[in-house]
C-alpha cells in the first residue's frame, strides 16, 4: 500500500496517526508560552465524537503520555463493558453458631468481596441488620475474610512520602470507609471549644472530643491544630481550631492500615450496643467437610454505574483500582477466551490482563497502554492521545456512553472541574489528572455548532501544573468550531 493509500485510510477511520506536530490554535499556544511549557511537551487531539472526518487538532498524538487520573477512563469503560452497568458486589455474613436468648453462640463472619464504597454509614445498616437477626451480644469473634483479594504490603507513603493522604490508601477486600478517619470539627462558641465527631469510632483508639477554640482567621486550620496521628492507639491535638473557620471535615487515612478495618467494626459495634465476647479478627471460612456455611444475607454495593461516577468525578484513587480488581475477581463471568482458574484470588497482574485481552480485542495489539494500578496514582503508567481518543469514540458509539459521559466532572459546576476558569463553562466532560510533572484531561465538548467533540490534552513537563490555563484556552476553541 503506497503513502497517500494510507493517510486516506487513516483519515477515514477518524483518527490521524501523523507523527508530526501540528500548528497549534495562537490562544493555546500563548497560554504554553506563559506557562514555560515547550510544544514537545504537550500532547493534544480533537476530533468528533462520531470519527466521521479527519482530526480538527492532532498535535504529537502517537506519543505515550503519562496521563495521571485521566488512565480512570480506561479502567471504568472497561469495566462498564465487561461487568456491566448494573453489576454489584457482595459482601456475605455468615453465622457460625445458633442464636439463643440474644446471643450468637459462635463466631460472625464477613466476607469482604471487594465493595469500594462500603462507608461508615453502610458498614452501620450491615451490623444493624446483624442486630436484626436478634443479635445483641456474639459470644465468640468477629472475623473479616478478606482473601478475595491477593495483594502485596506495601508502604501507603511509598508514592509520595505522604502515608497520611486519603488517596494512598491500598485495595482491600473488605474495605472500609477508605481506611479513612473522617473528622468533623463544630465550634461551640459558648464553652469556648470545638466539638469533634468521628467517622467511624474505632475500636481501641483514644479520640479526644474536643479543642480549645481560638481566634484570629481561619488560614490552614490543619495546621494550627497540629495533630498527631501517628500512634495507632490515641488521636492527640496539640493546638486550636480557629473559630473563624466554622464546620471543617477533615479525612486522614489510619496510621495503621492493617487493622483499620477490625477497628472500625469493633468501635461501631460497640457504639450500636452490641457487645462482643471475643475479638475483631482476620480469618477465612470455615472450609472443613460438614462445616460449610451459607451467608444469613448478603450486603450489595451500589451499581457499578454509580461507582464509576464517583471514580471519575471525583478522581477517587481506591476505588478506582478496586474497579480494575474486580475484573479478576472468582465471583466474576468468564471473561476473553483463556478465563483465570476460578478459584484465584484477584489480583492487580491478573486484572492487568483481562483488560488487555479486552483492549486488543476492542482496538488491537497497536498503541497498548501500560496501566499500572488502573488508577494514574502512578510514574509509570502510558497512554497516547490517539489510544484515548479511539476508547471515547467507541465508548461514545456504545449503549454505555451515557453512563461513562454522566460520570465525568462539567467544566465549571462539579467534581474536579468545578473551579475551571473556561470560558465555556457547562460545555465539557472531562476527566481530569495531575500529579507532579504532570496535568491532562480528556472527554467530551459539546461545540457551539452542536457537534460533540473529543479532547485530549496531556501535558509531562516539569511546569505541568501551570498547564490548566492552556486546557481551558483549548476547550474554548473546541466549542468556537464555526
Amino acid at each position: 500500500m503506497n503513502k497517500p493509500t494510507t493517510l486516506l485510510a487513516l483519515l477515514a477511520s477518524g483518527i490521524c496517526s501523523l507523527s508530526l506536530a501540528q500548528a497549534l490554535p495562537p490562544e493555546v499556544d500563548a497560554a504554553l508560552s506563559r506557562a514555560k511549557v515547550p510544544r514537545e511537551a504537550v500532547s493534544l487531539l480533537v476530533i468528533e465524537a462520531d470519527g466521521r472526518t479527519a482530526p480538527r487538532l492532532s498535535h504529537r498524538a502517537l506519543v505515550p503520555m503519562n496521563p495521571a487520573s485521566v488512565m480512570k477512563l480506561v479502567t471504568t469503560y472497561a469495566a462498564l463493558d465487561l461487568l456491566g452497568p448494573a453489576y454489584t458486589w457482595q459482601t456475605p455474613v455468615y453465622l457460625g453458631g445458633p442464636v439463643r436468648d440474644g446471643t450468637l453462640q459462635g463466631d460472625l463472619y464477613i466476607q469482604g468481596r471487594g465493595d469500594p464504597k462500603l462507608v461508615a454509614e453502610r458498614l452501620w445498616l450491615l451490623l444493624r441488620r446483624v442486630q436484626g437477626l436478634g443479635i445483641q451480644k456474639i459470644a465468640g469473634d468477629i472475623v473479616l475474610d478478606r482473601s478475595a483479594f491477593a495483594i502485596d504490603d506495601t508502604d501507603p507513603g511509598s508514592f509520595d512520602g505522604e502515608p497520611l493522604r486519603p488517596y494512598n490508601a491500598t485495595p482491600d477486600a473488605f474495605l472500609v470507609n477508605f481506611k479513612s478517619l473522617v473528622m468533623t470539627f463544630v465550634p461551640d462558641t459558648g464553652n469556648n471549644l470545638a466539638r469533634i465527631q468521628y467517622e467511624p469510632p474505632l475500636g481501641g483508639v483514644q479520640l479526644p472530643a474536643s479543642v480549645p477554640l481560638s481566634g484570629g482567621a481561619c488560614n490552614d486550620y490543619r495546621a494550627t491544630l497540629q495533630g498527631d496521628f501517628n500512634d495507632a492507639t490515641r488521636v492527640r491535638f496539640g493546638g486550636s481550631f480557629p473559630a473563624a473557620c466554622g464546620e471543617r471535615v477533615w479525612p486522614v487515612a489510619y496510621v495503621d492500615p492493617a487493622s483499620y478495618s477490625a477497628r472500625a467494626v469493633e468501635g461501631l459495634w460497640r457504639e450500636m450496643g452490641g457487645q462482643l465476647v471475643g475479638r475483631v479478627r482476620d480469618g477465612r471460612l470455615p472450609t472443613a467437610p460438614g462445616k460449610t456455611l451459607k451467608p444469613v444475607f448478603e450486603m450489595s454495593s451500589p451499581s457499578l454505574a454509580e461507582v464509576v461516577r464517583d471514580v471519575n468525578k471525583y478522581s477517587n484513587n481506591i476505588m478506582a483500582q478496586h474497579v480494575l480488581l474486580s475484573l479478576s475477581l472468582p465471583v466474576r463471568p468468564a471473561i476473553g477466551a483463556n478465563p483465570l482458574p476460578e478459584q484465584a484470588p484477584a489480583s492487580t497482574q491478573a486484572s492487568r490482563e483481562v483488560l488487555l485481552r479486552w483492549w486488543k480485542d476492542r482496538f488491537g495489539s497497536d498503541d497498548l497502554p501500560v496501566l499500572d494500578n488502573g488508577a494514574g496514582l502512578s510514574r509509570d503508567g502510558r497512554i497516547s492521545a490517539q489510544a484515548l481518543g479511539r476508547l471515547l469514540q467507541t465508548a461514545y458509539r456504545s449503549p454505555l456512553m451515557p453512563e461513562l459521559m454522566a460520570s465525568l466532572p462539567i467544566s465549571g459546576i462539579d467534581g474536579t472541574l468545578k473551579r475551571s476558569k473556561a470560558q465555556s463553562q457547562g460545555t465539557a466532560h472531562l476527566k481530569t489528572g495531575s500529579l507532579r510533572d504532570v496535568t491532562a484531561v480528556a472527554g467530551y465538548v459539546l461545540a457551539n455548532s452542536g457537534k460533540r467533540y473529543i479532547m485530549v490534552a496531556m501535558a509531562n513537563h516539569a511546569n505541568a501544573g501551570a498547564m490548566r490555563p492552556a486546557f481551558d484556552a483549548l476547550q474554548d476553541w473546541v466549542v468556537r468550531d464555526n
